[in-house]
């Protein structure tokens, strides 16, 4: 059940309080400078820095997940098919924008992460704090490549002048702009190291300078591969930059936001609401490749516990029908996350698992999709690929033994075909023939779609950055859904992008008007959702 509350920032400063769900563009887009009260001390300033890290990625510190949900679990999550839904009311799975969700998540994001990003941004720099300024540099960079992959073209540059009408940047300006910002933030960062800042605050590296220097690097990695193929030698550079200066190498390095019983991961809430479960295609992947990381990502099926007959682990198709979802015990029928994502109640623990934004396992799957296409990485695409694996199937919430790691790295196994006895319509073939193991003899694209698919696995459960790369890359290989509810997005293709929210047309018309002619959508078949992101340039 959707849950839309208004959320208090939780500063001290009563000025830096933002309402969640506003309509009033003029508010969204106030002035950080303007929120800033007489004589703030760097404690308060402190506690707006970890107000930043938590809103930019839609956690909710003091409680609250609707924000989370309407963002990422009913769009992100459903669209890299890392979940089917089971709510009879809830569209999106079959490609329905709901505008009200849509717009909420806009909003959100403009009403509490950008003005208080914005707002320690400028603060440290007119109050001469060069490291906290890397720092929320680095973060502005991670929070808004995550909005501009959902829209394209988006509010950036312009955030905060103060005006009514504020300009939208095109996405290629705004991926630009996003390696001069790490340029920026780097260059301070290496002349700290061994320095500290925000501690106390910074929620995921208790503010080590030298911990956000490999997080920034990392962070150009993703992004330097993200635009691969519409800027090959711009990504390249960008991509050797971000090795030459370090990138995350053991799973110590990953980036967690702290969760705790005042910020708990919304998925400890909202798997208890009982909306959505396991996809065929994660099904397909990882019950085919007897994945030791099944049992830890999902639960077996509440029917399996009860019977013990059928298979443990079931995922659902996406796309199902309103008539389809009133199919009985759907939610019995097919596996819910794992015990660590629940609430104490169903196993779990007091605030469930660190928030993750970025881990060394994706880094070493970036690395190995350099190395194949002959990048200077400082390595093999094979090492790197079981680099990868290793890291994610010992990373603290899985723990596999050595061997385990052994013969999985090593397995042929190749993803399973998909069945349901209770409704063979439903039935669908193998995702894919690519097994575990490195195919050192395969073709490139192959080698691709491994790598690919190991990383899918490995960062779940960020649908945020999964849809992204599963539009990036079509790997692993979608199925396709059961219905498409929208005339300009097929059952067999991946959903490419949100349209501009139903708030910008009545609150900044001029300017969201002016983004629907930059070249990049024009070009592309305007502000629709079929039309292709700047970067989703891939050759069919």
């Amino acid at each position: 059940m959707i849950k839309i509350s208004k959320i208090a920032m939780g500063l001290s400063v009563a000025a830096l309080s933002l309402g969640a769900c506003t309509e009033n563009f003029e508010e969204l887009n106030t002035r950080p400078d303007a929120l800033v009260a007489e004589n703030l001390d760097k404690n308060l300033l402190g506690n707006a820095f970890a107000n930043a890290q938590a809103r930019a990625m839609y956690l909710a510190p003091g409680g609250g997940t609707s924000g989370f949900q309407i963002a990422q679990s009913l769009f992100g999550d459903l669209y890299s098919q890392y979940f089917a839904t089971t709510q009879v009311n809830f569209d999106s799975d079959r490609y329905t924008q709901v505008g009200s969700w849509s717009n909420s998540a806009w909003n959100y994001y403009y009403g509490q992460a950008a003005p208080v990003i914005q707002f320690v941004e400028e603060f440290s720099e007119t109050n001469d704090l060069p490291i906290e300024n890397a720092m929320i540099k680095v973060w502005k960079v991670a929070g808004y490549h995550r909005i501009t992959d959902y829209w394209g073209p988006i509010i950036y540059s312009n955030f905060g002048n103060g005006e009514t009408s504020v300009a939208y940047d095109p996405q290629e300006d705004i991926y630009k702009d996003f390696f001069t910002t790490l340029d920026e933030a780097v260059a301070v960062l290496k002349q700290n190291t061994g320095a500290t800042a925000f501690v106390g605050h910074d929620q995921i590296y208790g503010g080590s300078v030298d911990k956000w220097l490999t997080f920034a690097n990392t962070l150009r990695l993703r992004l330097a591969m993200r635009i691969r193929f519409v800027e090959p030698a711009l990504a390249q550079s960008e991509a050797e930059k971000a090795v030459a200066d370090g990138v995350m190498e053991s799973n110590a390095d990953g980036a967690e936001i702290l969760t705790t019983i005042n910020s708990r991961n919304p998925y400890w809430i909202i798997t208890n609401w009982g909306e959505y479960r396991m996809s065929a295609l994660m099904e397909s992947v990882m019950v085919g490749y007897d994945d030791p990381r099944t049992g830890v990502f999902f639960s077996e099926t509440v029917d399996y516990q009860n019977t013990g007959e059928g298979e443990p682990y079931q995922g659902l198709r996406n796309g199902l029908s309103r008539e389809e979802l009133g199919t009985p015990n759907l939610n019995d029928l097919n596996s819910d996350m794992g015990v660590i994502f629940l609430n104490e109640g169903r196993g779990g623990s007091a605030a469930g698992e660190p928030w993750r934004v970025l881990s060394a396992a994706e880094a070493q799957f970036l690395l190995a999709e350099g190395a194949a296409i002959g990048w200077n990485m400082g390595g093999t695409a094979q090492e790197f690929y079981e680099k990868g694996i290793t890291l994610s199937l010992t990373e603290p919430r899985v723990g596999a033994t050595a061997d385990v790691v052994d013969a999985y790295i090593n397995s042929e196994n190749t993803p399973s075909a998909v069945t349901y006895p209770y409704k063979p319509e439903w039935n669908i073939a193998a995702s894919s023939s690519i097994p575990v193991k490195f195919m050192t003899g395969g073709s490139l694209e192959e080698q691709l779609e491994q790598i690919g698919t190991q990383k899918w696995i490995a960062i779940y459960p960020d649908g945020w950055e999964a849809w992204a790369e599963l539009r990036r890359t079509n790997y692993p290989s979608p199925y396709p859904r059961l219905n498409s509810d929208n005339l300009d997005v097929a059952v067999d293709e991946v959903m490419p992008r949100l349209i501009f929210v139903s708030g910008e047309y009545s609150n900044n018309l001029e300017a969201v008007e002016a983004a629907e002619e930059f070249p990049e959508l024009v070009s592309r078949g305007g502000n629709l959702n079929s039309t292709k992101l700047w970067w989703d340039a891939k050759e069919d």
